[in-house]
């Protein structure tokens, strides 16, 4: 008898439709799997028949085949465990094949008949909208995460014993709610907040601008002056993220099984901050099957890169094309996938080896060779990424020793979101969102200077030789600047500002 129950796999981030066909047929007792199932797929079949049997079913012992259509396409994980198992007990007439094609199966079975939580459920219920189903049976720790995309219902199982009574209706299931609101608020709270942060207001500023224009930052100062407590205070500041974004961020954690049973949305913008010994695959993605990698865990979020020279030269211009591009591509030779990377780098460094150049209380021990070598670390491809490059210096005993209460986060939050609110209103009609990914179009349009504006820029563009690109992430951030002093034109004044933010240029001259 033959059988047919539909699941789902992933894609890169998004989810194709597998047909899982059971064909019982008269022979010797084989179980064969056919499809391109990787080692996961081929051992289900172990786990398929001692789930079956422990959970008092009879399992047929004649020729079983299964096939993943489409067969084109390498299978991989677990998921398929369940569909397999109701697909070989619809083909044996315990559950009606014509009710168990209307849902889309996932799950993977313990040898007892428990339903266990699987990988990329979120991608796979998102595409399932498109198909012509009447829900999705999916694992107790997965319903959350699946119940986020409206349009089908989803229900909860914890065992093989649930999904057969439900789908010969012998019980009645409820379709999983969630409450998106509540997740959203409760994801707002936030442990640190700038208000503990004491000095460094210039620094503080600088982050403020970063964040109201989506713009890259790197940070340069001696140990101990506070990099790293600003860099995990900058997420505190962004703008809440709506719920498309969140549910692209909450893909990625699902392709890679980091959400926990707990979390089924990533509500709050994510926050990186890799070892600098990461690999190549780590940062940007890659595998055997290409997987995301550090750059797009970090989407619509913050990538820190603390120690910044210390990483692989190679890692640091790997970050060259989604820094332009919001996204990175990996190619291998069975297939080549999209993953996006639109995140925002927050970068740290000293000065200097030693990391006490230009500080008042230490005498710097580099020679002039070993500052040489060090900076040529980051390339000035990498620089010109960067659109705000800001020293930190060392903090005072009077600042440290300040009681009166620094601005908290959400004082800086309310203007960086009126500014981005003057973003959106510009850049309504386009894919947009924020100052630092105009394109040309939009720069000539919305980033005109007034006369003592471009002589401004004339004089520090001849002297300090920068780059085209350089140039234009000057008026971006001049433009930012300007949307926070709620003013419509770009003026000497905001280019002046925007100017002191490329410190490092001014260190080559």
């Amino acid at each position: 008898m033959l059988a047919k129950v539909l699941s789902g796999a992933l894609l890169g981030i998004d989810a194709y439709p597998v047909e899982v066909e059971v064909d019982i047929a008269q022979g010797l007792p084989q179980f064969a799997t056919v499809g391109l199932p990787e080692g996961a797929v081929k051992e289900s079949k172990d786990r398929v028949k001692s789930a079956i049997k422990n959970s008092g079913y009879e399992f047929p012992t004649r020729r079983i085949t299964i096939n993943l259509a489409p067969a084109d396409i390498r299978k991989e994980g677990t998921a398929f465990d369940l569909p397999m198992a109701v697909g070989l007990l619809a083909a044996t007439g315990l559950v009606p094949t014509k009710r168990a094609a209307r849902f889309l199966l996932m799950g993977e079975l313990s040898l007892d008949g428990s339903i266990k939580p699987v990988r990329g459920v979120l991608p796979v219920a998102a595409a399932a909208r498109s198909w012509d189903l009447d829900g999705l049976i999916l694992p107790a720790d997965n319903a959350e995460e699946g119940a986020l995309v409206d349009g089908l219902p989803v229900y909860a199982v914890e065992t093989l014993g649930d999904v057969v009574d439900f789908l010969t209706g012998n019980r009645q299931l409820e379709p999983c709610q969630v409450d998106i609101e509540a997740m959203i608020e409760n994801a707002a709270q936030d442990d640190v907040n700038f208000s503990e942060v004491r000095g460094q207001e210039h620094v503080k500023r600088a982050l403020e601008v970063a964040a109201a224009g989506g713009h890259n930052i790197l940070m340069a100062g001696p140990p101990g002056s506070g990099k790293t407590m600003l860099a995990r205070r900058i997420s505190t500041i962004l703008p809440a993220q709506t719920f498309e974004e969140a549910l692209e961020i909450t893909k990625i954690h699902s392709i890679l099984g980091l959400l926990s049973t707990d979390q089924a949305l990533v509500a709050k913008r994510v926050f990186r901050s890799p070892h600098h010994t990461i690999s190549d695959a780590g940062m940007i993605g890659g595998g055997p099957h290409p997987r995301p990698g550090e750059v797009s865990l970090s989407h619509n979020g913050v990538l820190f890169l603390d120690e910044l020279p210390e990483f692989k030269k190679n890692i640091l211009e790997m970050l060259r094309q989604p820094l332009e591009d919001g996204q990175v591509c990996i190619s291998r030779a069975a297939q080549s996938l999209t993953y996006p990377a639109s995140f925002m780098l927050v970068a740290a460094m000293n000065p200097c080896p030693c990391g006490y150049l230009g500080d008042p209380k230490h005498s710097c021990t580099c020679t002039p060779a070993m500052l040489q070598r060090y900076r040529t670390r980051l390339s000035g491809p990498l620089l010109d990424r960067i659109d705000l490059q800001v020293e930190v210096p060392r903090i005072s005993h009077s600042d440290l020793s300040d009681t009166r209460p620094a601005e908290a986060s959400e004082v800086i939050r309310l203007r960086v979101e009126r500014a981005r609110q003057v973003q959106q209103e510009r850049f309504h009609k386009t894919k947009i969102h924020c100052n630092a990914r105009m394109g040309p179009r939009q720069l000539q349009r919305f980033c005109q200077t007034d006369t003592a504006g471009q002589e401004l820029l004339r004089q520090v563009t001849e002297r300090l030789g920068l780059s085209a690109r350089t140039y234009t992430r000057l008026l971006k951030v001049a433009r930012t600047i300007a949307d926070l002093a709620g003013q419509a034109e770009i003026s000497a004044s905001h280019l002046a500002e925007a100017i002191q933010y490329r410190s490092l240029d001014r260190k080559t001259v």
